[in-house]
């Protein structure tokens, strides 16, 4: 029975070894001129290159009314910094002693298609959103997951005075 056993092994390694991992695809040539989205966050269309999320181009500040359980909602202005560092201040409506601010850093995650907040605060948990586009980002559940409700969710870009 060793024997049937060691035969079987032996020829199970000479079809492994024969085998080839398969060659990966040349890629395609990108159009010479891509159709541009203007709400799509700045990443490179070389397809040589993988997409990078330019955080320089994307940081601004974002602003909106995100729902609340014990109030009418909370007035929430979120600066991302170029460096990479965010102030966040929130104001909770109808709520005395409601006003809260926090920093930290932010990063971009997945190509940038969703941001990560870590709070200077250790006590505080990391919040994540998802990048809708160049002006709105969505706040996401802890578990990256995007919130089921019909309430609204998305901070929008400011716009900056001039």
């Amino acid at each position: 029975m060793n024997q049937k056993l060691l035969i079987l092994a032996c020829a199970s390694l000479v079809v492994l070894a024969a085998c080839k991992p398969p060659t990966p695809a040349e890629p395609t040539a990108a159009p010479a001129t891509a159709p541009t989205d203007s709400t799509a966050p700045a990443v490179s269309t070389d397809p040589a290159k993988p997409a990078e999320f330019d955080i320089k181009a994307f940081a601004g500040t974002f602003s909106g009314t995100l729902p609340c359980a014990s109030c009418p909602g909370i007035d929430t202005r979120l600066e991302l910094a170029a460096d990479g560092s965010y102030r966040i201040d929130e104001t909770y409506q109808d709520e005395k002693d409601g006003q809260f601010k926090g920093d930290g850093t932010w990063t971009a995650e997945e190509n940038g298609k969703r941001l990560r907040l870590d709070p200077n605060s250790k006590s505080d948990q990391d919040r994540l959103y998802e990048v809708v586009s160049n002006d709105e980002i969505r706040m996401l559940d802890q578990a990256g997951k995007s919130i089921q409700s019909e309430f609204n969710y998305s901070l929008k870009r400011a716009t900056v005075a001039k």
